[in-house]
């Protein structure tokens, strides 16, 4: 690699080191416009990368990524909006990624949902950031046995049943290194959009202060009503009392 592409490139990477844990590489900001039903929006867009077998040097980080094979795990971004840094109001959200819902569209969760309507609502408040985790697929079970508990779901057991009865626990995703790179963005308060009292909990354990949750239902359908009435009931969200969940 030569010097002017390298100058180009380093500049837009930082190192950020972690206790008890490997370093990452975060990348960015690139520019991403993004078409949220009627409107456009432009998003600051950073990447990272876990380094546990690679270089914690930028130069030698660069020269190691042709033959990483990067494809076969994929990274975890953020999509930032607005002065987040500054603003006194700012929306997180932290979006486990959903092959079925976010691409394809699927009924069977809310996630696609989910995930356009916390850009939006992002977008509408003037600042924020939603952190998209590549290895939080199936609650952290990967994609493959998120579809053999798919299969089980088919049979009649709920999310967390079908997750039990391969082995896992109900949820193994951890949020320590989206922590680390938001800590990286923003010291002040931030009000998070999520219905998971899980995720307030480590965000505060990790020092960050939650003014307050925003929660975010919707798209429920027959598809998947009992799966988001199965999160309520096992696995702790919160929700309105009014809500269509429980209604006839």
């Amino acid at each position: 690699m030569n010097g002017p592409i390298y100058n180009i490139l380093e500049q837009k990477i930082e190192i950020l080191h972690q206790v008890d844990s490997h370093d990452l590489a975060l990348v960015g900001p690139i520019q991403l416009p993004v078409q949220l039903n009627d409107r456009e929006a432009t998003f600051q867009w950073y990447t990272w990368l876990s380094l546990r077998d690679l270089p914690s040097d930028k130069d030698e980080l660069l020269k190691a990524l042709p033959t990483a094979d990067l494809a076969s795990a994929q990274q975890s971004s953020v999509l930032v909006y607005g002065d987040f840094s500054s603003a006194d109001q700012a929306f997180i959200r932290f979006h486990s990624i959903c092959h079925t819902g976010d691409i394809f569209g699927s009924k069977r969760c809310d996630c696609g949902f989910q995930l356009q309507q916390s850009l939006t609502m992002i977008v509408e408040n003037g600042s924020g950031a939603l952190f998209y985790l590549a290895n939080h697929e199936g609650r952290g079970i990967g994609l493959f046995s998120k579809s053999l508990a798919y299969i089980l779901q088919q049979e009649g057991f709920d999310t967390v049943e079908a997750n039990e009865h391969l082995g896992f626990e109900d949820d193994h995703r951890t949020y320590s290194e989206a922590i680390t790179v938001l800590k990286t963005f923003r010291v002040k308060p931030v009000s998070l959009i999520t219905n998971n009292p899980k995720k307030i909990t480590s965000l505060r354990e990790a020092g960050m202060i939650v003014d307050r949750s925003v929660p975010l239902w919707g798209d429920i359908s027959a598809h998947n009503k009992r799966y988001l009435q199965t999160k309520i009931e096992k696995s702790g969200h919160m929700y309105r009392v009014d809500s269509e969940l429980f209604s006839s």
